[in-house]
C-alpha cells in the first residue's frame, strides 16, 4: 500500500502525540465542515481515505458509481489516525467513514472511538467469503496489499532470489540490502523465515531469534527505507541489488520499463478496511458506501485502478488472469505468503519497534 506510510508514523507514535486542532487536507473544493446540513439530511457522505493515487481511484472506481446510483454527493478529508481519534474523542467527527488500514481499525476498537457494525446492513459480505480476520466487531476489510522480496533483473548473473533465504544468503546472492525503516511494523518475518521457520509458524514471533538472525545482514543492509518509493529509487539507481517493498510499487516501476523483479513467496499481507466513527452525522450513508463498495464487480473496478487484491473472492471473475497475477490475493498468493498478525503487533508494537530503532542505530 503506497500511502499508509503517514498513518502508520503516527499510529507507532502512540496516543499521546495527539494534535486536537491540527489541520487536515481536503482532497474537494468544498471542506467537510461547510455543509454538515447536507451531510445530516443524506445529501452529503464525508470519507476519510489516504488520497493521492488510492484516493483517486476510490474516486472513479466507488465514489463517482456510488453518487451516480444514489444520489449521495462524497467529500474526501486525509486526516492522521492521531487527528481521527483527536476528532472522534471530542464528539465531533467531521467524517462518516475512516477508509484506512485494519491495525488502527482494531485500535480504534479498542480506544472506543468507532462504532461496532451491523453486518445484517451489509449485505454483500454475507456468505461472500471475506477472510474471517477482516471481519471485525468495528471493521470490515476492503483490500489486500503486500510486502515483498524485490532484486534487480540482472543483479545476480541471471540468479533468481525465490525465497527470504535467499536474500540473506550473501554468498550466492552478493550485495547490498536494504529494509523497511519505521514506516510500517519492523520486518522481524522476514527473518525468521530466512532461518526456516514455516509460515503457520511464525506467530508468536520469536523477537530474539529474529534480531539475530537480522545480525547476520546487518552489514550489507546499506539503507532502512522510509517511504514507499525508496526501495524502488534504490533499485533503479543500482544503489542495491535486493530490498524489501511494496508489491505495488515495484509493479509499477516495472511496468514502466524499469529491470527489476520480485517473489510473492513469503510475502506479508495486510488489509485496509472501513470502519464508522462514533458519532458520525450520517451512518446510514456509511453503510450503503461501505456495502456499494463490497460488491464484486465494484471491488474488480477499484483492482483494475489501483493494484490492491479483493476481499471478496468473487471479484476475481471479473478480472483478467493478466490482472489477477499479480493481486496479494490470487489464491496461490494466499498460499505463499501470510497474513500480518494484527493483535501481536499491537501487543507487542511499542517494545519490538523501540528495541529496531535501536539496533538500527548501533
Amino acid at each position: 500500500m503506497g500511502d499508509v506510510g503517514i498513518d502508520r508514523r503516527a499510529f507507532l507514535s502512540g496516543v499521546g502525540g495527539i494534535a486536537a486542532g491540527a489541520a487536515a487536507v481536503s482532497l474537494t473544493a468544498c471542506d467537510s465542515r461547510t455543509d454538515r446540513s447536507s451531510t445530516k439530511s443524506g445529501k452529503l457522505l464525508v470519507v476519510r481515505d489516504f488520497g493521492g493515487a488510492y484516493g483517486e481511484a476510490n474516486r472513479k472506481a466507488i465514489y463517482d458509481p456510488f453518487t451516480k446510483e444514489t444520489g449521495v454527493r462524497i467529500n474526501v478529508v486525509n486526516y492522521s489516525s492521531d487527528q481521527i481519534l483527536a476528532q472522534i474523542k471530542e464528539g465531533r467527527p467531521r467524517f462518516d467513514v475512516m477508509d484506512i488500514d485494519m491495525s488502527n481499525l482494531v485500535r480504534f476498537e479498542h480506544e472506543g472511538a468507532s462504532q461496532e457494525l451491523d453486518y445484517g446492513r451489509l449485505k454483500n459480505t454475507r456468505n461472500a467469503g471475506i477472510a474471517e480476520s477482516l471481519l471485525t466487531p468495528n471493521g470490515v476489510g476492503k483490500s489486500y496489499w503486500a510486502s515483498v522480496l524485490a532484486y534487480g533483473a540482472d543483479a545476480f548473473g541471471g540468479r533468481k532470489p525465490a525465497s527470504w533465504a535467499d536474500f540473506w544468503n550473501l554468498g550466492t546472492f552478493p550485495g547490498r540490502r536494504a529494509l523497511q525503516g519505521t514506516v510500517d511494523w519492523p520486518e522481524l518475518e522476514f527473518a525468521l523465515l530466512a532461518d526456516g521457520v514455516p509460515l503457520d509458524g511464525l506467530y508468536p514471533l520469536d523477537v530474539h531469534r529474529a534480531f539475530k538472525v537480522l545480525d547476520e545482514i546487518k552489514g550489507s543492509v546499506r539503507t532502512f527505507w522510509e517511504y514507499g518509493a525508496e526501495p524502488g529509487e534504490l533499485l533503479d539507481r543500482k544503489q542495491v541489488e535486493a530490498s524489501s517493498t511494496w508489491a505495488g510499487r515495484v509493479q509499477s516501476l516495472i511496468k514502466g520499463g524499469s529491470p527489476l523483479a520480485y517473489e510473492w513467496n513469503g510475502a506479508r499481507r495486510q488489509s485496509n478496511g472501513y470502519g464508522i466513527p462514533k458519532g458520525a452525522a450520517n451512518s446510514d450513508g456509511a453503510y450503503r458506501l461501505i456495502d456499494f463498495a463490497l460488491r464484486p464487480e465494484v471491488q474488480a473496478h477499484m483492482t483494475r485502478i489501483y493494484p490492491e487484491g479483493p476481499v471478496v473472492p468473487a471479484a476475481y471473475g471479473f478480472l483478467t488472469e493478466s490482472t489477477a497475477v499479480n493481486l496479494a490475493s490470487t489464491p496461490g498468493h494466499l498460499l505463499s505468503g501470510f497474513d500480518l498478525d494484527i493483535a501481536w503487533w499491537l501487543e507487542n508494537g511499542n517494545s519490538v519497534t523501540r528495541r529496531w530503532q535501536e539496533w538500527v542505530r548501533n
